[in-house]
């Protein structure tokens, strides 16, 4: 009798860790090679290493303007690294913004295993980066952006840290939520232990919002981010997009370039 209990325990056991090692191969798909830097699209940097609160060293890149409006702290999605986002920032940093690009840990030169709670520290740190180019205030003028994950992260860092706005990007309610509608035979919402509740932390974000989904995202469903528009207090707004869910809004929606422009220009007065 015990023998069959033991193998039925440990079925269950390997059974759960193989769901969880899933579960995290789903959500973070980092890229360790950082294959290329801002040069490659004329723009010159400052190589940057820091730490966040837990030791893990960070890397990441700031990339000045010239009489630069504000900043913009960026977060990238779940796969690669920020060799991907150069092109995003070349285009961000034409609307005159200092851009600061990091890696979570585990992602190109960042130390460690991402995590949801790593991601967390890992946007503190960031933040204390950019605060530090602006010694004379403790409420530095950042714009956090954030597309996919990203957005996660950057909805969380939004109700710890001031900022003047957000931008929400391809983003999802929550990873169960997504989880679910993605692998809908798998126990994801019972057994899932990443969670990136944002359609409840939006609710408690009282600062400028510009939300954008594109109407083609087959991966995360445009429902998701008419939920967090919905859900968000004012002020908001929402921008409908065009094009697939890895793709910068600005391609296939020309458009979208002037609403960035405009809820930059507002928050930045």
């Amino acid at each position: 009798m015990i023998i069959p209990v033991l193998l039925g325990i440990l079925v269950v056991l390997f059974a759960y860790v193989g769901f969880l090692l899933f579960e995290r191969s789903r959500v973070f798909k980092p890229t360790l090679a950082v294959d290329a830097d801002p040069t490659s699209e004329g723009l010159a940097f400052e190589e940057t290493h820091f730490v966040a609160e837990d030791g893990a060293l960070l890397h990441g890149w700031w990339i000045e303007a010239e009489g630069a409006r504000a900043t913009v702290l960026y977060f990238h999605g779940s796969a690669g690294n920020i060799a991907d986002r150069i092109e995003t920032a070349k285009a961000l940093h034409r609307l005159g913004l200092h851009i600061f690009l990091f890696d979570y840990r585990g992602y190109g030169r960042s130390k460690g295993f991402a995590s949801e709670q790593g991601t967390y520290r890992d946007a503190r740190a960031a933040y204390e980066v950019v605060r530090a180019k602006y010694a004379d205030t403790n409420e530095p003028p950042v714009v956090l952006y954030g597309r996919s994950l990203g957005a996660a992260v950057a909805m969380h860092l939004a109700g710890e840290r001031h900022t003047l706005g957000i931008v929400i990007e391809a983003a999802f309610t929550s990873i169960p939520d997504l989880g679910s509608e993605l692998y809908p035979a798998l126990p994801v919402r019972r057994f899932g232990r990443i969670k990136y509740e944002s359609l409840s932390r939006i609710k408690r974000l009282h600062m400028p919002k510009l939300i954008a989904h594109s109407r083609d995202d087959i991966f995360i469903s445009p429902e998701h981010g008419q939920r967090l528009y919905e859900a968000a207090p004012e002020p908001k707004r929402f921008a409908e997009l065009r094009g697939a869910h890895g793709d910068p809004g600005w391609i296939h929606t020309p458009g979208y370039w002037e609403i960035l422009d405009t809820f930059i220009a507002n928050i930045t007065k």
